[in-house]
């Protein structure tokens, strides 16, 4: 009897499949080389303040402002009402501190007007819906929104920065040109449903640590035998 042919759909089930089991065992190996970090906050207000401050800047910078700005600013009540020299001032450290300080004040502004001063409000609608509100709020993109979502109201969504924009195109999950809501929606349909939170955490460190944009550190990398380049680095050294 003739073996019936491989089909493409087959081909794309297979390659799915292991995809997957690729995705799990890197975030097996990541979990064992870095521990979770939380957000710093469980307000979901402060949260986006955060997310806001960290645009376009580095983490340490990021909480310099941020420390600096909750010290006196700490609800949207205060933020509203607060000067904009004064915000400025105290966010220098996160850069481009003009435009976010006129983008956290109208945040704040619209947060008591729209929402009483609390986001639970938004976050405790469908994901979906309290997605599209949220881009539709000044100065809010789809990382940002998306951060809300999952640290803010605990929704299984992967939020993707800079370092997972590049890591998932090194590892073939993504191709080179995907845009934010293409990679988004390849990485959670390979991330396991409960772990997207934890995806996002330990493929920003691993990023940070080792899959720099230049000159990336694939000879320490503790998953380089589970990325297509690493494993073609490897085979390259021993010819």
């Amino acid at each position: 009897m003739a073996l019936k042919p491989v089909t493409n759909r087959a081909r794309a089930v297979d390659d799915l499949k292991c995809k997957r089991r690729r995705m799990v065992a890197i975030l097996n190996r990541l979990g064992a080389e870095f521990e979770l970090w939380r957000r710093y906050t469980n307000d979901p207000f402060l949260l986006l303040v955060g997310t806001v401050l960290s645009q376009n800047t580095n983490w340490r910078n990021t909480r310099a402002a941020y420390n600096r700005l909750i010290a006196k600013f700490r609800t949207p009540e205060q933020l509203a009402r607060s000067e904009i020299r004064e915000i400025q001032k105290l966010i220098k450290p996160a850069g481009l501190y003009r435009v976010k300080s006129k983008r956290l004040k109208e945040l704040a502004r619209i947060v008591l007007e729209r929402y009483h001063g609390n986001l639970s409000t938004l976050l405790r609608k469908p994901p979906e819906e309290a997605r599209q509100e949220l881009l539709s709020l000044p100065g809010i993109g789809y990382k940002t929104a998306d951060v809300l979502l999952v640290f803010g109201a605990g929704r299984d969504v992967l939020p993707i920065d800079t370092h997972i924009f590049r890591i998932s195109k090194r590892l073939g999950f993504a191709s080179p040109k995907a845009n934010y809501e293409e990679v988004r929606s390849k990485l959670e349909e390979l991330t396991p449903s409960g772990r997207r939170g934890e995806a996002h955490v330990l493929l920003i460190q691993h990023g940070r640590r080792y899959c720099f944009a230049r000159n990336p550190l694939c000879d320490e990398c503790p998953i380089n035998d589970l990325c297509p380049i690493g494993i073609r680095r490897a085979k390259h050294a021993q010819l």
